[in-house]
């Protein structure tokens, strides 16, 4: 383990052990952390995110669309709330947006929560955790080479496990320094040609899921914020 992993995962552990649900179960910790992103009016569908602290929720830019139309609000432990939008990218960009919440109005036991982004980008076989608010699920970072080959290497970050882990804006957490890994962006899929009662049929199926590593996160984030 290198220093600077070493250091973060330290400090994640003084800050699990600070925390009242965490000195219990880790995993529970994590999920505090995962919210709702709903749009204005609400779809049937719902985006996720995760709580970084300070009142700063991260997501994936499409999950909130243009924020001046769609108005985007954090859903966490029971409460609606309005957001601000701090910065926002893009699908064909950085699909990261980053969004706050008046702090007052979360709970109690939010309020004192804060999250890391890894300090090295995501290797073949890392062990992970993906969290949705509705629960957790175990996969690994997947590596590029069993990609198709026309996946451009932007999306080279990717897990497997597709249909168990979390959809859009969902965190991805090393599992064991829990820090933040990235967020979940899009599926990647095949179209496979097959035949059925005599008709030719194109079905997709998928082969991984894209999240925007913790770097390009970093990178996204204005300077001078922190978190």
């Amino acid at each position: 383990m290198t220093f600077c992993r070493f250091a973060v995962y330290c400090l994640t552990i003084a800050s699990l052990a600070a925390g009242p649900a965490l000195a219990q179960d880790p995993d529970e910790w994590l999920r505090l952390h995962a919210v709702h992103i709903n749009r204005t009016p609400q779809q049937a569908w719902t985006g996720y995110g995760v709580y970084m602290g300070n009142g700063l929720v991260i997501t994936a830019a499409h999950v909130i669309g243009w924020a001046f139309w769609t108005k985007p609000r954090v859903e966490v432990a029971g409460k609606n709330l309005p957001t601000k939008v701090v910065k926002e990218g893009s699908l064909s960009g950085a699909d990261v947006a980053l969004v706050s919440v008046d702090e007052g109005e979360l709970p109690e036991n939010l309020r004192p929560l804060h999250m890391t982004l890894c300090p090295i980008d995501p290797f073949p076989g890392e062990q992970v955790i993906v969290v949705t608010p509705e629960g957790i699920a175990r996969s690994h970072v997947m590596s590029p080479t069993l990609l198709p080959r026309d996946v451009p290497a932007k999306f080279h970050t990717v897990i497997s496990d597709v249909a168990t882990t979390g959809n859009s804006g969902s965190g991805v957490f090393d599992e064991g320094e829990r820090c933040l890994l990235g967020i979940i962006s899009r599926r990647i899929f095949r179209i496979q040609t097959v035949q059925e009662n005599g008709k030719t049929i194109n079905e997709s199926y998928d082969i991984a899921k894209y999240f925007v590593p913790s770097s390009e996160i970093a990178d996204f984030i204005p300077r001078g914020l922190h978190f």
